[in-house]
Parts: C-alpha cells; structure tokens; sequence
C-alpha cells in the first residue's frame, strides 16, 4: 500500500509527507515509482505475457519526464508522443528511437523531420495532407517510415466533451468516409516512401465502461477485412488505444483485464475466422499508469469563512500547477496530511492563489479545521497536472519529487522567477536613449 497513516501524518511510499513539503517546498508533485511499477506489471502479466505479440506505449502527454521514460525503458515498454518536446524529451533520456511512436493531429514539419532524423519506430498519420508531408521529406533523406492510420470510428464516449476523440466530428483522425479513406489506404500502400503497418483509434480518455472500445473494435476489424479483400494486404498491427479511467473520488478504477480480455477475445476470433495470423497489437495507456502514482502537496495560507454561505481554504497553488478542475469540473479527493487523526467535520472549498473566480480545486469537502500552515493533499494528480502547468500569474511550476520504499529524490527542479524570464527581452526601440 502506498499510501498510509502513520500518527496522523499521510505517507505516501514510505515517505513522510509533511517532512517533504519541509524538504522540497509547496506546492510539490509526488510521484511513487511502486505504484508506476504496480500498473506495468499488471500490465506485463494481463496482456504482454497473456497474449502473444502485444506491446504496450504508454502516452507520455499524461506525464512527460526523463525519470519517467527511464522506467519505461526499463521495463521494455514503448512510449507514444504527440510533440517534437516530448520526442526530444524521450530522445535525450536515450528511449530507443524504434520503441517510439509518435502521434497527434496537425504534426508541424519540423516535427515530422525530427522524427525521421531519430528514426522512430512508427509515425501514426492523423491527416490526410500528412501522408504527402512524410514522403516529401523521406524522399529528401532517401529514407523509408512505418506508419498507421489513425482512423475517426464515429462511436462517442461516456466520458466529458473535451476529452471525447473517437466520435464523428472529431480534430482526430481520417474520416471513414468510401470516397477519402480508402484512397488513403491506397495511397500509403503504394508509397515507396512510407511502410503501411495498420489502423490505429483513440476513442476517449476516463473511460470506466468498455462499450466504445468494443464498438470501435468492430469498425476497425471490418477496415481490416475490407483492406485485405480490395487491396490484397493484410494489416500488421492495429492500435486500440488507451482511455482507461481511473479513481479520482468516488470511481472503482476498472482493472486491465476488463477492457483487454473481451477486445482481445473479438480481435483473436475475427483473425481465426478468416484463417489469417492476428496483427501485432497495441495500447497506449497514459492517466491509468501514472495518473494514481501522483499527488500534490499544498500549504494552506488565508482561510475565508462566509457565514452561511462558504468557507473558503487557500493554498499556494491552483489552477496553475491542475488546471483540470477549471476546465473540465474535474472532482479530486483530499485531506490534510498533518491532521489524519482529527475528525473531518469542517465543510470547506478549497480554492487556488491565482486572480481567477474559478481556481477552485474541491468544492465541498470535508476536512479537520486547517489553519494556516497546514499541509493540504490531493491524491491522483499524477496524470495531466504537471503536463499541463503553465505560468498564468506569472506563478512558477513546482517540482516533481519521485519516492520509493522510503526514498526520495528530486526529478524535476521548481521553477525560479528567473527562469520564467529569462528568455523574455525588451523591443530594440525601448533601449534608445
């Protein structure tokens, strides 16, 4: 167990919580490698180990770090990017460039070509124009690249708006359209620049119910099946994605096996009814691997009661260091890891330091009565907090601490004052005398 009590201060694996704060300062991401290392081996033994020829890439854009990668890499794991960081990021922990598949709508040039530069093992086409970009520049480096499609199955998701990505309309993906898709497919076969591998979807992200997942499974297999009768050529891999949702408050996080095992059992019998070798598969798990693995320190600073309308707790983050409550109504559950042997009778709001109404990290919760000083936890931030800071109020980004067994070591630096300005310069007119 991860986390526990230990004379009413929280530990989180094995470590002092409230010793951290003290050591790192707040607000400070805690990530625990056991926990990281709990889903992999899940992971190894449900579906790597269970079924021959599946690879797993975790989507780095959940938590994007070198520290993080080095585990990766040394579990055997692939990894899955969306942008030139990211893929510089992988590159400069030395992530072997063929176990990187890098994916996103709307790649940039630049991006693209640094991606055949590193040679990476897969670049998932998310664009029709995207197809003509990879050969121009193939065919200038006189090189050749493995490519998906990631195809747009029309199946919407249980799951909010903004992190729906597999339905009709949808940035994502190449529309199953008879008159665009399958002049696509044509297209990448006979390139002599670009090695056709197979289909690739995302349906969506937090999903706790397999429906879409399954749905889309139909949709893809039949692709396959239309690809080998019209073209003669039988796909390689297929790509079903990540999404898999985890608990943040009152949700039971769903094991692997729950949405790998039917869609495994639909993949193996469609492939055994044609009497055709079943392509390699992968998944790209993100939230789900580190998402539970990750939790956020806070000092409670001013405190705000509102007789008979709200009390009002605030600490010395917000919506700078977890911007997901703002933009998705995103609930979390915390406590204060100072006070776990006080009675939670006090109803509170706890809200962000940053000039925005709505910098609010938990309306409504119950908690010992804080005070200022206080250290403040909120659990499964390990998933898109870090990944999605920003300097809004010109606020620095924390640092990121990763523990195991009672250890702890800084991975990312908090960022300085200095180091949010140090590429900022005056116009050349403003230095005339």
């Amino acid at each position: 167990m991860t986390i526990c009590d230990k004379q009413g201060i929280l530990y989180f694996d094995g470590c002092n919580t409230v010793d951290l704060a003290k050591k790192y300062g707040t607000p400070l991401y805690i990530y625990s490698e056991t926990e990281i290392l709990s889903r992999i081996n899940e992971l190894k033994k449900g579906f790597i180990t269970k079924y021959k020829n599946t690879r797993v890439a975790y989507a780095a854009k959940a938590f994007s770090a070198k520290a993080i990668f080095e585990i990766m890499q040394r579990e055997g794991l692939s990894i899955d990017v969306v942008s030139g960081g990211e893929l510089y990021t992988a590159i400069s922990t030395g992530f072997p460039a063929e176990r990187i598949e890098f994916n996103g709508n709307n790649k940039l040039p630049e991006e693209l070509e640094m991606a055949i530069d590193y040679g990476v093992g897969r670049i998932i086409i998310d664009g029709l124009q995207e197809l003509k970009l990879i050969e121009k520049i193939c065919r200038n480096k006189n090189k050749r690249m493995n490519v998906l499609y990631r195809i747009t199955p029309g199946v919407k998701s249980d799951t909010h708006d903004y992190i729906v990505t597999g339905k009709k309309d949808s940035k994502f993906g190449i529309p199953l359209y008879e008159d665009v898709f399958y002049p696509a497919i044509k297209d990448a076969i006979d390139s002599q620049w670009v090695d056709f591998y197979g289909l690739h979807f995302h349906v969506g992200s937090q999903l706790f119910d397999n429906t879409s997942h399954l749905k889309s499974l139909d949709i893809m297999l039949h692709l396959t099946e239309e690809i080998r009768k019209r073209f003669n050529y039988e796909i390689r891999e297929l790509n079903i994605g990540g999404g898999f949702g985890i608990t943040y408050t009152d949700e039971e996080r769903k094991p692997y096996s729950y949405f790998l095992d039917p869609m495994m059992k639909k993949i193996d019998n469609h492939f055994r009814e044609f009497g055709i070798e079943r392509p390699s598969i992968v998944i790209e798990p993100g939230r789900s691997m580190v998402g539970e693995a990750g939790i956020t320190l806070y000092t409670v600073g001013s405190i705000k009661n509102i007789s008979g309308v709200r009390k009002y707790v605030s600490v010395d983050g917000g919506m700078t260091d977890n911007i997901r409550p703002a933009l998705y109504g995103a609930k979390y559950h915390g406590l204060i890891a100072n006070k776990l042997d006080e009675d939670a009778n006090d109803l509170v709001t706890i809200s962000g330091k940053c000039c925005e109404s709505g910098d609010i990290l938990i309306k409504d919760i119950k908690i010992p009565k804080a005070e200022a000083g206080d250290i403040f936890a909120i659990f499964s931030t390990g998933a898109y907090g870090y990944s999605m800071a920003s300097n809004y109020n010109k606020n620095p980004i924390p640092a990121v601490v990763l523990v195991k067994d009672g250890k702890d070591n800084l991975i990312i630096k908090r960022q300085s004052y200095e180091d949010m300005i140090k590429n900022e310069m005056l116009a050349s007119w403003m230095k005339e005398d």
